[in-house]
């Protein structure tokens, strides 16, 4: 499993300034940092993964985005011009991420892996702004500059905002008087 040493290794190998912050209590998942941190939830950044059918086959898709913004298998579909996307199995976002379910860190994901940016957490976020993620364990984060993050990550920004269905719509029926 990947961990809080890997990022920050990789990270001072890019000579990138970054901070490895200690939690005051066990991170339960990515949800859990604008609380312990006493930040905003738009400026935690968190990975959800999906199962997305192609092809006869099931393919993880990792998704970006803020804490603050609810991202949607309907919305991930959409995006994808897809059917039956579903969120991934604990088992399966442990095994394509290399890090545990709900802890992940949208840096070091595998190469093979289909990674999307949610394009509303990269324009809410000033480029100077600190960005907060899970680190893959259960007591740090990664606070980094959201320009540094969002150079980093690999992925294809995409705006990921939910689909409303149009609603049935009531006409106006002119009534008819005697």
């Amino acid at each position: 499993m990947k961990d809080a040493l890997a990022i920050h290794r990789r990270l001072l190998a890019r000579q990138i300034h970054h901070e490895i912050v200690r939690l005051p209590r066990p991170l339960t998942c990515a949800d859990d940092l604008p609380e312990m941190l006493g930040v905003t939830p738009e400026t935690c950044v968190r990975v959800s993964v999906f199962e997305v059918p192609a092809r006869g086959r099931v393919d993880p898709v990792a998704v970006v985005g803020s804490v603050a913004a609810r991202l949607t298998a309907q919305a991930v579909g959409a995006v994808l011009h897809t059917h039956g996307v579903r969120p991934a199995s604990s088992f399966v976002v442990n095994s394509v991420t290399d890090y545990p379910d709900r802890l992940v860190c949208p840096l070091l994901l595998p190469d093979g892996l289909t990674v999307l940016v949610d394009q509303r957490v990269v324009d809410r976020l000033d480029p100077d702004e600190f960005a907060y993620t899970p680190t893959g364990e259960r007591r740090t984060a990664l606070r980094i500059r959201a320009l540094h993050l969002f150079n980093l990550i690999p992925g294809k920004r995409l705006d990921l905002e939910t689909p409303r269905r149009p609603g049935l719509t009531r006409r106006a029926s002119p009534m008819r008087t005697a």
